[in-house]
């Protein structure tokens, strides 16, 4: 039978609890729901306002997988959602979690939560600017650490203050809050940027996607900043074979990663966020705070 649980008033059923989802770690499907109700605070600070896609992987990570933008077959009516401008029809509809209530239901589906770079009352104009900084083996995060370090220097030197986080996956994401800026203006200055860093260090960097060129190098995905795209957003768990989270890092973490070369100095799993929180609070709260952010100096597109 199907546990019911009442969250905000809104009664949910929360399946399959005692399935193990991760077998590397045997983490169950309950514990992933009490993960993400743990962390909901600061998760859903990331999450408001900003349509979200889903990749969903309901028997673990070595499982079925299922990417999608439109709301799931389902999805309650009391769940938001968007209309979102799409490149193939005049507009989509994509959930946004509004609420504990709705990120629970979410959940219950066992996910992975991606977002864009803007939110619904301004579609197509960022308020941050993302950097996905993706090693190619055998490079790890501890190259993409020289890299974020440089690019938090360039940014600084144009007045903008950059954040970082894991991926979850094998790299980093490096992130600036901006005052709202159309998308296109955004993506070409952080390709700019990925082209000025390869210059800078082009026996560790690349700049364009082909497979060929990446082996040993970081590949400064400035594609993210595109206006359809999306990426995994702050605290969200990734479909790898443990249970890892897109984790806030300090700059100090940064550097000790890449001065020790130990690429497990920047994984951190479903476990471990919790302490951090309590240790360090939201690591990425700049990034929501109006105050902080900047406009794109003027450069040549």
């Amino acid at each position: 039978m199907t546990p019911i649980t009442e969250v905000e008033g809104r009664s949910l059923a929360l399946s399959n609890l005692d399935k193990v989802l991760y077998a590397a770690t045997g983490t169950t499907k309950g514990e992933v729901l009490h993960y993400y109700a743990r962390t909901a605070a600061p998760l859903l600070a990331h999450l408001a306002g900003r349509p979200v896609s889903f990749l969903r992987y309901p028997d673990g990570p070595d499982g079925q997988r299922f990417f999608t933008k439109n709301p799931p077959p389902g999805t309650p009516g009391w769940v938001e959602v968007a209309e979102v401008p799409r490149k193939s029809a005049d507009s989509g509809r994509q959930v946004v979690v509004t609420g504990l209530a709705a990120l629970m239901w979410a959940a219950n589906l066992v996910v992975e939560f991606h977002t864009h770079q803007w939110r619904t009352e301004a579609p197509g104009h960022a308020d941050r600017l993302l950097l996905d900084l993706d090693p190619g083996a055998p490079a790890t995060v501890v190259e993409c650490c020289a890299v974020a370090r440089w690019l938090r220097g360039r940014l600084g030197a144009d007045g903008l203050e950059a954040y970082a986080k894991t991926s979850g996956a094998k790299g980093l994401h490096v992130l600036v809050p901006l005052v709202r800026t159309p998308s296109e203006t955004v993506s070409a200055y952080a390709r700019t940027l990925a082209v000025e860093a390869e210059q800078a260090m082009p026996e560790l960097v690349v700049h364009r996607m082909g497979r060929a060129l990446r082996p040993g190098k970081v590949f400064v995905d400035f594609s993210q900043n595109a206006a359809a795209k999306t990426t995994a957003a702050p605290y969200t768990l990734r479909a790898r074979p443990e249970p890892t989270v897109s984790t806030p890092v300090t700059w100090d973490e940064i550097a000790g990663c890449g001065d020790s070369g130990d690429a497990g100095r920047l994984v951190f799993r479903l476990g471990d966020i919790a302490a951090r929180l309590e240790r360090y609070g939201d690591l990425l709260g700049g990034l929501l705070d109006p105050e902080r952010a900047r406009p794109l100096p003027v450069f040549a597109s």
